[in-house]
């Protein structure tokens, strides 16, 4: 008869298992922060310079107007187009998975509070990898979009504005809304289209907002005319006439933290007169629910 006893002789005890190395563990997650810090500044640099990447940028902020500035340049610089994001488990959970071979998109995301050495409060950030809804195997839908009355629009754009609005036929050659700043007051040319309305609207109601919350910025004109351009982008508005090639010359010679805080401003006056926006359309939409509850 055969003999086996040889398969179990001889063997070399397994290795025990490796402790935790905490401090190996907390430099590779260090190296990739950093990593991940010096792709947005790369970003930040380039598009302070090429017109084509801001507008990019602001593509992207208009879309995930909910996302930090620095995860809306990483998204920016590693798949523009992107417009719906989740993590492989996420996908997976809702039954949609990740194509074979897609490169991650990195963000970061807050994690833990710590103390400073000045005794301040930080935030630490990790990073985290997803994925857009292009590179699953999701059937490509177009996104839903609200068509809004175009009356509303214009409506919701000035609902609880920090200034007044009046109807003004003195207004300078080629200028359509203008925002004087002395008087708190927004001043529309008479008998314009609702498109070219909410355009000029939405950029004096950007300096209104500025002039409000004492807010300075680098080029506040640029800035208004950014808000402007992603508020058209959110709301379906023709961006048709907008044009990024020329950007302000000093962006060029700043550095990545304050190009970031001038993009920081346009976010922040953008998401503003959003919340502002959405609470008028929140109630249109509570009252007509309520009156097709009575019509029942």
């Amino acid at each position: 008869m055969p003999n086996y006893d040889d398969l179990f002789t001889g063997q070399t005890t397994q290795q025990e298992e490796k402790p935790f190395d905490k401090t190996a563990w907390a430099a590779r997650k260090q190296a990739e922060r950093e990593g991940v810090y010096a792709m947005i500044d790369s970003y930040v640099q380039d598009m302070g310079r090429e017109g084509g990447l801001f507008q990019a940028y602001l593509d992207v902020q208009a879309r995930f107007d909910l996302y930090s500035v620095s995860n809306a340049i990483l998204i920016a610089a590693q798949c523009p187009e992107a417009t719906k994001l989740a993590d492989f488990d996420s996908w997976k959970a809702n039954g949609v998975y990740v194509r074979r071979g897609a490169d991650a998109i990195t963000i970061l995301e807050p994690g833990k509070e710590y103390q400073r050495d000045d005794g301040s409060v930080g935030v630490s950030y990790n990073v985290r990898k997803v994925f857009d809804i292009s590179q699953t195997r999701a059937a490509q839908r177009p996104a839903p979009t609200t068509v809004r009355d175009e009356r509303l629009l214009l409506k919701a754009l000035m609902n609880d504005a920090p200034c007044r609005f009046a109807i003004s036929n003195e207004l300078p050659e080629g200028v359509n809304v203008a925002y004087h700043p002395q008087e708190h007051t927004v001043y529309v040319r008479q008998g314009l289209d609702a498109p070219t309305i909410f355009r000029g609207l939405a950029q004096e109601l950007a300096r209104a907002h500025m002039d409000r919350d004492g807010i300075t910025c680098e080029s506040p004109d640029f800035t208004a005319y950014s808000v402007s351009y992603m508020l058209c982008k959110r709301n379906g508005v023709s961006v048709e006439g907008f044009s990024f090639e020329r950007l302000p010359e000093s962006y060029a010679g700043m550095d990545a933290r304050a190009l970031r805080a001038e993009a920081g401003v346009m976010r922040d006056v953008a998401g503003s007169i959003s919340a502002d926006m959405n609470r008028l359309f929140a109630a249109q939409e509570k009252a007509q629910k309520n009156r097709d509850d009575e019509a029942r």
